[in-house]
């Protein structure tokens, strides 16, 4: 399910990315649109692994998008917020960055789920990863890893066979399809697990034990 979404979402921001490489204003266009369906995407997939907690998948695509579109913007905001602290962290002296991208691993979880504000689930993203930070370090690196090979590996592929525009962009959202589920599925595997150590688990986690919430 994860790779035929992740394709022809992806595919459409190929297309949009290719025929407007040589304007400024569709260059921007384009960013502004790849980042919603990125994020649009990070949602789904951690909505699939909340879905399949109980070890079936009951929602379909369509369902999965809707529950998402609600904290599309939030998620945004908290992904902007990431990358902009992040990046200053490693411009800096490196580990400021490192530490960053640790303790708000599961923010976009924490959103989805939770339907907390952006300020909100950094917060609690911090809360769920304190104790557990070199953990969830170490799995980080190894997706990251895993991602910039495979992103290598569709490259010279696609600088070996690539002959035209048309499949120079397929081979560009095939690449995108192949890593583009592993940081959500990182964020979101990371979450549940980190989420059964927590004392109160959050309500719509699907881990509230019987009677949770009962007044």
């Amino acid at each position: 399910m994860l790779l035929p979404v992740a394709f022809w979402l992806f595919l459409g921001v190929a297309i949009l990315e290719g025929v407007t490489e040589e304007s400024f204003g569709w260059f921007l266009l384009a960013a502004v649109v790849s980042l919603a369906v990125a994020t649009l995407y990070q949602g789904m997939v951690v909505g699939l692994v909340k879905d399949v907690q109980d070890g079936r998948r009951d929602s379909s695509v369509g369902e999965l998008m809707r529950s998402v579109a609600p904290v599309v913007l939030p998620l945004i905001g908290a992904g902007l917020l990431i990358g902009l602290g992040a990046g200053a962290g490693f411009l800096l002296l490196v580990v400021p960055g490192l530490y960053l991208i640790t303790i708000w691993a599961v923010a976009a979880p924490v959103i989805v789920i939770e339907r907390r504000g952006v300020f909100d689930a950094l917060g609690r993203s911090r809360q769920l990863v304190k104790g557990n930070g070199w953990p969830v370090l170490g799995v980080l690196v190894v997706a990251f890893l895993i991602a910039i090979v495979v992103t290598f590996v569709m490259l010279a592929l696609a600088e070996a066979i690539a002959d035209g525009e048309i499949l120079a962009i397929v081979l560009s959202a095939l690449g995108t399809t192949v890593t583009a589920p592993i940081s959500a599925l990182v964020a979101s595997v990371l979450y549940f697990r980190l989420l059964r150590f927590d004392s109160e688990p959050a309500p719509g986690s699907g881990l509230e034990q019987p009677g949770d919430g009962a007044s």
